[in-house]
């Protein structure tokens, strides 16, 4: 592709030699950032893509946040880690200075007092290893007498018995091939050629190259590059035995250093400081060209090309740099002498990219070269704008406007201005906005017009002939220059920048309101952070077309494309190739954005820029999960725990180096809410969990809100206590309704009682109410026949008398036994009312008779109230059989069963008592109104319902006397043995 996404910079030095050069995108890990050491070792990178530092301080684990130290606290017995292996196993193996060695498994350091089988690994000198990822294969380079394997925690001793001339000669290992189980040898004191040894066979085969004395090998897949000094030779391994030799290179310093990275690239660390790196890669067996140097000044011990092709150096003193692929891709291509200043302001013409820096020099950039102007040496003043047209360029510094012909070269200091910005006019002028107002410069005749004095102007937009928008520090005014008047147009707005996009719709930057869209005579829109800006503070506007635009800002460079009322945006910044995220302007050529910022000018493609990934391929990784006081690093099963243990604290990392620590994570658990919650902790507390099987998924968010393309899931379950339970709720609920039915039943009851207590006394008295009713009925009853008595004697009617004596004797004595009783059954009633009536047809000499009948239906044990009938059938005889002359008279009494109720009918063919349904008159019979009153006591104390009829026929029908019904309902009441 013939324009790449590319900045371009070149090497510049600070004063100490321990420092980095200002390399643009490389950062700086140390102690700040919690790598807290002096010197660090070798790096590594595991499956998960963390990044492993070794280091005199212990390990370290870098996640692309946060830098994990492991020490003695965790288990290491020594601190001198000098490299570390990671294995498919998600183990890893800690190589220490001399021995002591450990690994990693499950976030716990396994030393030699957790693992006995470490302490089968010693040796007198520092080891080397190799790997076939499951298995390690460890042994000193001098004189190696074992190899020891490292394999599922197991270690296998693996003796070597060298068949040479002289058992006595020294050896150095250089490299041991896995695959074909080849450990090349050389001597030590002799020059002679490399022994090829089998560990397993034990035979050793002559190979066809030697080594110098003192030089040592490195081998990455069939490469050997050996380093003697100020020299390296590559050569390449043809069926195990065969050398060949490709090349060789000479430095101008001894090399302390040489790595192959992943991509067989060579890298020479030196040791006077710094890193030299070969563009050409050793598979394609190309000459190496000259090496471009990185990090002039730090002495490396290491680095490392990790999966996403970002580069790691680890120094000594000076931590751990890191660079994107993005930076080292456009460091090496294009390196462009002199572009790392701190630039303010950028244009362009038809020719060239015009620079402006924060001091009194500028710079024209043209067929990849910067040509440096010094305008005024040593004076620290800065450019605020870049005004070009054609082969004039007009460089507006904040004290000085200073005027460049790039055809001749010749360049004029026009004089000082407090200036605040520069904005075309008119074909030959420009537009001067400076503290002491608006003044337009006509560069053909060199004349100077003043538009608007003593007031501060900002920025100018000339949108009419005769017509301009002038801003301040707080509002926008139109401003006609025909009349010198100006009017209010936007109030409140700081514009720091004004364009013009299409016909009468214009741009406007703001201080602190984000981009104002508008016409001559209104807002038409604004954007803000809102729409998806960086930042409301907007410095420059670049126009790329009438639906396209560019916003420079601190935080990095936004493009936005107008659809109708809706905004597209995309936002770049230092991941995206960026030098800085200080922009002070762009400017467009064709498919290329030249970006000004503060670590230098930034060259990119378009296109390349748009291709953006909206995703970041990539998962969150979660390290452990803490529930109660417990950590669990074994996440491949589903988490169970039970409340109260429902606080959940999970460790989460998302190791997306090119965001540069900016890296936050969205997340939710499904099974309690849909609704997703940001964190820009690593550690995301879930509080107070109810029981239940739930599915925390996570996404890692990245530079620019850059999501990762799939979400981390943990599947996790809080089983509940048994007070948690369903059957302890259900249990629960029912104790409470048991203990409530408990409580409602005892606040019934005892309202019952307290009604029945009120009641018993109500029957108490009722009772007493009775036995009076009853003591008034018989003496009643016996003043009637006494006077029957009387009567008889009057008329000396002896025999008579005496017969009725002996009846009433009977009766008297049947009338005390059954006042005494509540209740008598209906065969008792019937003896009793036969005995009455006998008594008084003795009385009245035959002057009635009677019938009792009980029904069938009717069952004679059946209760009633005592002496309940007699009363009726007394009145019947005295009021309405005693007064009949025409005819005899008749008592009739019936039992009968009627509608679940006893009927007790008393009827007599007397002279009647009234008219139908009427009450008894004042001279009705007193023992009526005796039984009327017992009727309502009965009722009182016995809930026996008794209706009471009195029907008079008065000769209705042909018919005479009167009728009475008791209906009692029930009939047999449950408390017929209570006697009063």
């Amino acid at each position: 592709m013939k324009k790449l996404a590319v900045f371009i910079s070149f090497l510049t030095f600070f004063f100490s030699p321990f420092f980095s050069p200002q390399i643009p995108g490389l950062v700086n890990y140390g102690e700040e950032s919690g790598l807290n050491n002096s010197y660090t070792y070798s790096l590594s990178q595991d499956h998960n893509g963390y990044i492993w530092v070794g280091s005199d301080n212990g390990l370290f684990r870098f996640d692309g946040k946060e830098f994990k130290q492991y020490s003695k606290k965790s288990g290491l017995k020594n601190l001198e880690i000098l490299s570390s292996l990671p294995l498919d196993n998600g183990e890893i193996f800690i190589f220490p200075f001399l021995n002591d060695f450990a690994y990693l498994k499950d976030g716990h350091i396994i030393n030699s007092d957790s693992n006995k089988e470490l302490r089968k690994i010693q040796f007198r000198y520092n080891v080397n290893y190799s790997t076939d990822n499951h298995s390690i294969y460890i042994f000193t380079g001098h004189n190696p007498k074992s190899i020891y394997l490292f394999k599922d925690e197991k270690v296998t001793k693996i003796p070597l018995y060298f068949n040479t001339h002289n058992p006595s000669d020294i050896y150095y290992a250089l490299a041991l091939d896995v695959k074909t189980h080849l450990l090349y040898l050389s001597s030590k004191e002799k020059k002679e050629n490399l022994l090829a040894y089998d560990i397993f066979t034990k035979q050793t085969t002559k190979c066809n190259v030697y080594l110098e004395k003192d030089a040592v090998v490195y081998k990455k897949g069939n490469f050997f590059i050996f380093r003697d000094k100020r020299k390296i030779t590559i050569y390449k391994l043809y069926n195990k035995f065969t050398f060949k030799k490709i090349q060789t290179y000479s430095v101008n310093e001894n090399i302390h250093q040489v790595i192959i990275d992943k991509n067989y690239r060579i890298w020479l660390c030196m040791e006077e400081g710094g890193a030299l790196y070969f563009k050409q890669t050793l598979l394609d067996n190309k000459k190496l060209t000259a090496p471009i140097q990185f990090l002039s000044g730090n002495i490396i011990n290491h680095l490392m090309v990790d999966k996403d092709n970002n580069t790691w150096f680890s120094t000594r003193n000076n931590g751990v740099y890191f660079i994107t692929a993005k930076f080292l891709n456009s460091y090496i291509h294009l390196p462009i002498p002199n572009n790392s200043a701190y630039i303010t302001a950028i244009s362009k013409n038809d020719n060239s990219i015009l620079l402006g820096y924060n001091e009194s020099t500028a710079g024209i950039y043209n067929f990849h070269t910067i040509k440096d102007l010094v305008f005024e040496k040593n004076r620290k003043i800065e450019h605020k704008a870049i005004v070009s047209e054609k082969n004039m360029v007009f460089f507006g510094l904040s004290r000085s406007l200073v005027q460049y012909n790039t055809a001749t070269g010749e360049k004029q200091i026009l004089g000082d201005f407090n200036l605040k910005n520069l904005v075309p006019y008119t074909d030959s002028s420009i537009l001067i906005c400076s503290s002491e107002g608006l003044t337009a410069y006509h560069y053909l005749t060199r004349q100077y017009t003043e538009m608007i004095k003593q007031e501060r102007v900002y920025t100018a937009l000339s949108y009419d002939k005769d017509s301009l928008f002038v801003g301040n520090f707080k509002d926008l005014y139109k401003f006609s220059t025909r009349t010198k008047k100006k009017k209010l147009f936007l109030e409140d707005y700081y514009f720091t920048d004004l364009k013009k996009l299409s016909n009468n719709t214009y741009i406007g930057a703001t201080n602190r309101n984000g981009i104002i869209i508008f016409s001559n005579k209104r807002i038409l829109g604004k954007i803000s952070e809102n729409n998806g800006l960086p930042t409301n503070q907007i410095k420059k506007i670049e126009i790329e077309n009438e639906k396209v635009f560019w916003a420079s800002t601190n935080s990095g460079l936004s493009r936005i494309e107008i659809g109708g009322s809706h905004f597209r945006i995309n936002n770049f910044t230092q991941p995206d190739g960026l030098p800085s995220n200080l922009v002070a302007g762009c400017a467009i050529k064709n498919d290329t954005i030249y970006v000004g910022t503060s670590k230098g000018l930034g060259i990119l493609s378009v296109r390349d820029l748009l291709r953006q990934q909206r995703l970041i391929d990539k998962k969150a990784i979660i390290n452990s999960v803490i529930i109660g006081h417990q950590e669990f690093f074994n996440l491949n099963q589903k988490l169970t725990t039970q409340a109260p243990n429902d606080d959940i604290i999970v460790n989460v990392s998302f190791p997306d180096y090119a965001s540069q620590g900016k890296i936050s994570y969205k997340y939710k658990i499904e099974g309690l809410s849909e609704n997703w919650l940001i964190s820009t902790s690593p550690k995301i507390i879930l509080n107070s969990v109810p029981p239940g099987e739930y599915v925390l998924k996570i996404f890692g968010l990245g530079y620019n809100g850059r999501q990762a393309s799939v979400p981390t899931e943990l599947y996790f379950e809080i089983k509940p206590r048994f007070w948690q339970t369903w059957w302890f709720k259900t249990l629960l609920i029912l104790s409470g309704a048991v203990l409530l039915f408990i409580f409602i039943n005892w606040y019934f009851q005892k309202k019952r009682n307290k009604k029945l207590e009120t009641l018993y006394y109500e029957k108490k008295i009722a009772e007493l109410e009775l036995q009076a009713i009853k003591a008034q009925i018989n003496p009643h009853f016996i003043y009637n026949c006494l006077n029957s008595i009387q009567f008889l004697l009057y008329k000396k009617n002896y025999e008579e008398t005496e017969n009725y004596l002996n009846v009433f004797s009977q009766m008297i004595r049947k009338t005390l036994y059954y006042s005494e009783k509540t209740f008598m059954p209906i065969k008792e009633e019937v003896e009793y009312l036969s005995l009455y009536l006998n008594m008084e047809k003795l009385r009245l000499k035959e002057q009635f008779e009677y019938t009792i009948n009980v029904s069938e239906t009717v069952n004679e044990n059946w209760v009633i109230p005592s002496l309940l009938i007699q009363p009726f059938v007394e009145n019947a005889i005295k009021h309405g059989i005693a007064n009949i002359t025409d005819r005899k008279g008749k008592i009739g009494i019936f039992f009968e069963y009627i509608n679940a109720s006893l009927c007790i009918t008393i009827e007599d063919n007397g002279v009647g008592i009234g008219t139908i349904n009427q009450s008894m008159t004042k001279k009705e019979s007193f023992g009526v109104k005796l039984s009327q009153k017992r009727i309502e006591t009965f009722k009182q104390l016995f809930e026996t319902h008794i209706t009471l009829e009195i029907k008079s026929f008065s000769g209705q029908e042909s018919k005479h006397g009167t009728q009475i019904k008791l209906y009692i309902t029930p009939y047999e009441n449950q408390n017929t043995s209570m006697h009063h």
